[in-house]
């Protein structure tokens, strides 16, 4: 009955969410992150008057082996022209006492990075922003999941 409500909580919460223009997450097979295992998301944009943020997200076990994450993220239009491509790199757990940032539940924690912040998209239709992880290992564990968020910026 507890996780129930805990599970309606969470609908609710995300329901109301007006800022919200796409949110998706992709689950990494057996929690590992393969460097040629590219995550991509694609959305529509439809208003091109307004600003828009682009967050990144991860969730990763406290058994991630760094405390940071290097990866690349690559904004693409629907005929594939490359619109932004950057190397960003986040703190995952603090590199002096080893706790975990973000928000966590035992020993899952998730993580949202800004990208890009008042972006404004040249002209409407479907856009794919895609990350690949830089880090210096073929496959990185306990990495759960990446995801992408877009929303508008606020004014």
């Amino acid at each position: 009955m507890r996780y129930l409500a805990i599970i309606f909580i969470f609908i609710i919460a995300t329901s109301c969410d007006s800022n919200r223009v796409y949110e998706d997450f992709n689950d990494m097979e057996e929690a590992f992150w393969h460097q040629d295992s590219i995550q991509s998301f694609s959305f529509n944009i439809e208003d091109t008057s307004k600003s828009y943020v682009l967050k990144s997200s991860f969730r990763n076990a406290s058994s991630y082996p760094f405390y940071n994450l290097y990866f690349q993220y690559t904004l693409a239009d629907s005929t594939g022209n490359v619109l932004v491509q950057r190397l960003q790199e986040v703190d995952l757990f603090n590199p002096k006492t080893g706790e975990p940032y973000g928000s966590g539940l035992g020993d899952l924690f998730d993580h949202s990075f800004p990208l890009e912040e008042n972006y404004s998209f040249p002209y409407s239709g479907e856009y794919t922003l895609s990350f690949e992880q830089y880090m210096r290992r073929d496959t990185l564990p306990f990495i759960l999941s990446v995801g992408a968020r877009v929303e508008f910026a606020k004014p």
